[in-house]
């Protein structure tokens, strides 16, 4: 069973914060750092039945609070079997607790791939999409995430060839 989560306290209230998870996979998508990754995309607004995914991980909405927690299962066949949620939660001094958490069981090519080169990809995701958030917001980052050699790497591995 692979538990991964990832909190950051951003310098904003909730009501700044909250509406970013709504604009994920979409057009107007400001948190999801696709510049250097694979895009999320979903095939319909945030909300539950909405499908899509991002590189070769698919995934459905099995849960939407609006502008708190957007919960994601992800579809069969992929090796993980399990969820991943995005929150936005009040904090002190206005500002908002951001966390992105995921649960799963893995099987298959999977069980490699995860402690190697997908675990390591999610966390860098995750880092980024958490300072995209301070941008949009206009709280920061005052220190953005600096990729690891083994991120950097996984990346060069990953682009498309020319």
């Amino acid at each position: 069973m692979v538990r991964n989560v990832h909190e950051r306290r951003v310098a904003s209230p909730v009501e700044h914060v909250g509406p970013l998870l709504d604009l994920l996979g979409g057009p107007h998508d400001v948190l999801w750092p696709a510049r250097d990754w694979p895009p999320m995309i979903l095939d319909g607004p945030v909300g539950v039945g909405a499908a899509g995914g991002h590189g070769f991980i698919r995934y459905r909405i099995t849960a939407h609070e609006p502008c708190r927690r957007v919960e994601l299962a992800f579809e069969p066949g992929q090796g993980i079997d399990g969820w991943l949620a995005f929150t936005a939660d009040p904090a002190e001094a206005r500002s908002t607790l951001l966390r992105v958490s995921a649960e799963a069981r893995l099987s298959g090519a999977m069980l490699l791939a995860w402690p190697a080169a997908v675990r390591w990809a999610h966390d860098a995701v995750v880092e980024e999409l958490f300072d995209n958030a301070e941008r949009a917001v206009g709280s920061g980052p005052l220190q953005p995430v600096r990729r690891s050699p083994w991120v950097r790497l996984i990346r060069l591995l990953e682009s498309p060839r020319a």
